[in-house]
């Protein structure tokens, strides 16, 4: 078997038809959809082969007798043609119509660039349903991810973040998962903005089943996506494989409570691969299900608490988060003086004004001063030649200032 035997049967002499600005025709588009019936989501071979063949010279080579095209070997070949000779791209195409969807190609108008930087990992085409531009709404997303078997704490924080970055007008991205997943994308809809749900099936199955109402809510307000046609369902490698659509849509990738072995910590490792931003929401560190969040931020990642820090971490220069700051406390307003004069007495007990005039490096006629500001801030009291703190719920006000 040759190469040049193999592009002479598959009639590959395109050269770059993959990659080209032009307009999508229709017959690209029943090719493309043919494909994700007979490829895996993410296989590098007809990734490949896609850089030099047009899809419809692929699906015509696999369609009639000759020999494979050039990587794949006689028994791989032959399950890509059994998966060729079932596949009806016009009866799912019509399959999405049905349910208000479209199955998306890179050279539409909708598609988001940034999946190109997969390269021949990149989706042949995409499904989708729901009404709004995918192209636009991946534009300022993020990924929103985490356990299944999440705590009442992570699933607090997911739908808090997915409220959050929601309200500020930001798309966020997941997997429409249990746990992390499910709360994120629940929290985004409560606040009526955007989410999309990027599913490891056909847009027209709800797995899993006890989401269905929460995919149906998604499919309704906001977008599913999928590289997977119409009727097909996950099997587990499917679930990693659309974790790198999740990565690669996004500007950054927040993970809320992963254990070591989570599989949503691949999707932080192909965001990283991809020089997108990751970052996680720490835990109790006594949580096994936040010691996977705790080894990616000692890696690389960088630690989030809410929206506002996110959007300062992904969004444009100057959307910085409000400066965290201890609560006031009336000592706060005092000049100097007076605080040195407060702090120089003693915890309980009294004490002549001498003596803090000596304990605050000052002397006995601006000590007095103070300890008269002080007395009518109402921090301290006089008792006879004495002086003592005030303590809240003290009821007394000693003698009065002369």
């Amino acid at each position: 078997m040759s190469g040049g035997g193999a592009r002479e049967e598959g009639g590959c002499d395109h050269d770059g038809g993959d990659d080209g600005p032009c307009a999508v025709d229709a017959e690209e588009r029943l090719a493309r959809g043919a494909l994700t019936r007979i490829f895996e989501p993410g296989d590098e071979l007809i990734g490949r082969w896609l850089r030099t063949c047009t899809p419809q010279e692929v699906l015509r080579a696999l369609r009639r007798p000759g020999a494979p095209l050039p990587g794949a070997g006689d028994q791989r070949w032959a399950g890509l043609r059994a998966r060729a000779e079932r596949a009806r791209p016009e009866a799912d195409m019509a399959a999405v119509e049905a349910v208000g969807g479209r199955f998306l190609c890179p050279g539409d108008r909708e598609w988001p660039g940034q999946l190109d930087a997969l390269g021949p990992t990149r989706p042949v085409g995409l499904w989708v349903r729901g009404a709004p531009s995918l192209r636009f709404w991946a534009l300022r997303s993020v990924a929103v991810v985490g356990a299944r078997a999440c705590t009442e704490y992570g699933a607090h924080m997911a739908a808090v973040l997915g409220a959050g970055l929601a309200e500020r007008g930001w798309t966020v991205i997941s997997g429409a998962a249990y746990g992390i997943d499910g709360a994120a994308h629940r929290g985004a809809l409560a606040s009526g903005g955007a989410t999309v749900g990027v599913l490891a099936c056909g847009v027209d199955v709800a797995y899993p089943p006890g989401h269905a109402e929460l995919i149906r809510r998604i499919g309704e307000q906001g977008l599913l996506v999928a590289e997977l046609p119409p009727q097909e369902h996950p099997l587990r490698s499917r679930f990693v494989l659309r974790n790198r659509v999740i990565a690669a849509l996004t500007r950054g990738t927040v993970v809320v409570e992963a254990a070591l072995r989570s599989g949503s910590l691949s999707t932080a490792r192909h965001a990283r691969r991809l020089g997108r931003l990751v970052m996680g929401v720490p835990g109790p560190v006594t949580s096994g299900l936040s010691a996977g969040v705790h080894e990616l931020l000692r890696e690389e990642g960088s630690v989030v608490t809410d929206a506002a820090e996110v959007i300062e971490l992904v969004g444009s220069m100057g959307e910085l988060a409000p400066a965290r700051r201890g609560p006031a406390v009336p000592h706060d307003v005092l000049p100097g003086a007076a605080a040195r004069v407060l702090e120089a007495l003693p915890g309980r007990g009294t004490a002549e004004s001498a003596q803090l005039a000596r304990a605050a490096g000052t002397t006995p006629e601006e000590a007095h001063v103070r300890l008269q500001e002080l007395c009518a801030l109402g921090f301290v009291e006089r008792l006879g030649s004495r002086w003592q703190l005030v303590r809240p719920g003290d009821k007394r006000t000693g003698h009065p200032i002369e």
